[in-house]
């Protein structure tokens, strides 16, 4: 069996990887990537570096031959909805080509519930896998925690205030290591074939409970003041995302607030037995 992952080097790929050579000799893993300087440390662990890129279907094709199981991660070109699906597209009719026999897809949880412009690329996705008539397991995502907190924490420290549009929305997130085991296990395993996987959290966390750790881990009143989408934008900025990120995060902080990140799942604590907690995050991404 040899089991190859798109995107490899990225902050997902990489952790998937690793979880990989804990479970697989490296003569089985394959990191297909835009870059092959970036994976020189995974090629000094015995991984299979090969070259591929969502917009060069030929080099797909090369990259996913003897490949029995493949990992497609979604397009990280996240501002352009149409090219992503052209490159999903693409990867999807490169593994038909190379006769991959199964695709694991990296979507959005509870997309069909989900009223982001995202979520229908995901499903579309998921769709034009269900045509190629590949064996197909589809692993949703939820936010990552690390990424949805680290803006935040170094400025809400100094300033004493989180500033968001969320209101009390609800957050089921999951660090990237945790969401990477989970791809891992599966990848590793019988028994997956054709299945859909939601995996987030099943223990929300709240902005005015992110405050209150961080409050106790810094000895310093943190409080959490909720506003509109413009303040909230305007904080980001402040605490060192460009404009058209931070934009992007305040989109998602209204999600938040309405609902669209609190749903359930058992999925995840099911394929891994377990989660890192909210707090134990905060510290990896402080250094605590």
């Amino acid at each position: 069996m040899t089991i190859a992952v798109t995107g490899a080097t990225g902050q997902l790929g990489n952790f998937v990887v690793k979880h990989l050579l804990e479970k697989i000799p490296a003569n089985q893993v394959v990191a297909v990537v835009r870059n092959t300087e970036k994976a020189v440390s995974l090629a000094s662990l015995g991984v299979d570096i090969r070259y591929g890129n969502y917009m060069d279907p030929a080099s797909l094709v090369k990259a996913f031959n003897g490949v029995s199981k493949l990992l497609l991660i979604s397009s990280p070109d996240a501002f352009d909805e149409t090219l992503r699906m052209v490159q999903h597209a693409n990867a999807i009719r490169a593994a038909k080509n190379a006769n991959v026999e199964h695709i694991h897809y990296t979507g959005t949880a509870f997309a069909e519930d989900a009223t982001f412009d995202p979520a229908l690329l995901h499903l579309a996705t998921e769709y034009a896998i269900r045509a190629s008539r590949l064996a197909y397991t589809f692993l949703r995502n939820t936010l990552y925690t690390e990424g949805i907190i680290s803006p935040n924490l170094v400025k809400s420290i100094d300033s004493g205030v989180i500033i968001t549009n969320t209101g009390n929305g609800k957050i089921n997130s999951v660090t990237r290591n945790d969401l990477a085991l989970a791809h891992a296990t599966v990848l590793t395993q019988a028994g997956h074939e054709n299945k859909t996987y939601n995996l987030v959290s099943n223990q929300s966390w709240t902005f005015d409970e992110l405050a209150e750790i961080l409050s106790d881990l810094s000895n310093k009143k943190i409080v959490h003041n909720t506003g509109s989408f413009e303040e909230a934008r305007d904080y980001l900025i402040r605490a060192g995302l460009t404009e058209s990120r931070a934009s992007g995060r305040a989109s998602v902080y209204n999600q938040v607030a309405a609902g669209e990140w609190a749903k359930k799942s058992d999925d995840l604590r099911m394929l891994i037995g377990k989660e890192t907690p909210l707090k134990e995050t905060i510290k990896q991404v402080l250094n605590m």
